[in-house]
């Protein structure tokens, strides 16, 4: 059976801590054609570069500030401390444009991608203007950042955002698919990017190691049977099939981000529940959100 999990370090190419499903990875996933992901840890004054591909891209600070220099001049993201520290700047680079990632301080950076063939202009979207969705109540609250949505994007074939979930709390929940060209569901691969951290004010030892869990399961005769636990630096495939929860274990915070595309026609994020586990959704009527939400600056 095809790997759909990649724990830190064995996604590595060169320099990049994490190059799958990109137009220049060296790491081939059988079956995996529609997204990709680069990810990148920067000492200070360091760079890294994209060549020119006919994919589309968005840049994500994960921690760090970076200048980014495309075909159409150079962009500043004001990045942040940590993904658990608010939305960043995230730059859009559009197809067919080389990009230059650098920073100053050093940092790491993630970027999304995806092949496409139509063109669209660069775009800058601050922090300020991330649309922040908080999804969920009780203890399946969790905080979306919608920066690479339908409707806050121009683009061609992908969908990006990145969720964090507070700790003990179920994200990615009820399970769902995206796996079918049908009404009411469109086909899309998935790449879960994760990291994790000690939950503010929790009394953890020095040594402790911030965990979470994700989940993937068939939803037809297509085998597939995560139950991965991650931390920082983790990715989990979804090619296809029922995903979630992603837990966040008590104690600890989790982060992920989110990279979707496939072959349809239409750009969109439609969704079917597993049909044991959907009711959920309509407990969340009258339940509060978790107050620890938002995470800010």
């Amino acid at each position: 059976m095809t790997n759909w999990v990649y724990p830190l370090g064995t996604a590595t190419d060169g320099k990049w801590d994490i190059s799958l499903g990109t137009s220049d990875s060296t790491l081939a996933v059988d079956g995996w054609a529609h997204t990709g992901l680069k990810v990148a840890t920067l000492a200070a004054g360091a760079a890294v570069e994209l060549p020119a591909a006919p994919e589309e891209r968005i840049v994500v600070p994960l921690s760090g500030s970076f200048t980014v220099t495309v075909d159409d001049g150079e962009y500043s993201l004001a990045g942040r401390q940590s993904v658990f520290h608010g939305p960043s700047d995230v730059l859009y680079t559009g197809i067919d444009t080389a990009v230059s990632i650098s920073s100053n301080d050093g940092g790491r950076v993630a970027i999304a991608t995806a092949p496409a063939k139509a063109g669209y202009p660069t775009r800058l979207i601050t922090a300020k203007e991330t649309p922040v969705e908080l999804r969920g109540a009780g203890n399946c609250s969790r905080q979306v950042h919608n920066f690479g949505t339908p409707a806050a994007l121009e683009a061609d074939r992908f969908i990006v955002c990145e969720v964090i979930t507070p700790a003990g709390n179920w994200s990615s929940y009820p399970p769902h698919k995206h796996d079918e060209e049908k009404d009411g569901e469109t086909s899309l691969e998935e790449i879960y990017y994760f990291e994790t951290r000690v939950a503010p004010g929790s009394q953890a030892l020095e040594d402790t190691d911030p965990i979470g869990y994700a989940r993937v399961y068939a939803s037809d005769e297509r085998p597939i049977d995560v139950s991965a636990e991650v931390r920082t630096g983790d990715v989990v495939l979804v090619p296809y099939g029922w995903h979630g929860p992603a837990m966040a274990a008590p104690g600890y915070d989790l982060y992920y981000l989110n990279v979707m595309a496939g072959p349809g026609r239409v750009r969109d994020w439609l969704i079917s529940d597993d049909p044991h586990h959907g009711w959920i959704r309509q407990t969340w009527e009258g339940q509060d959100t978790d107050p620890r939400l938002p995470f800010g600056a």
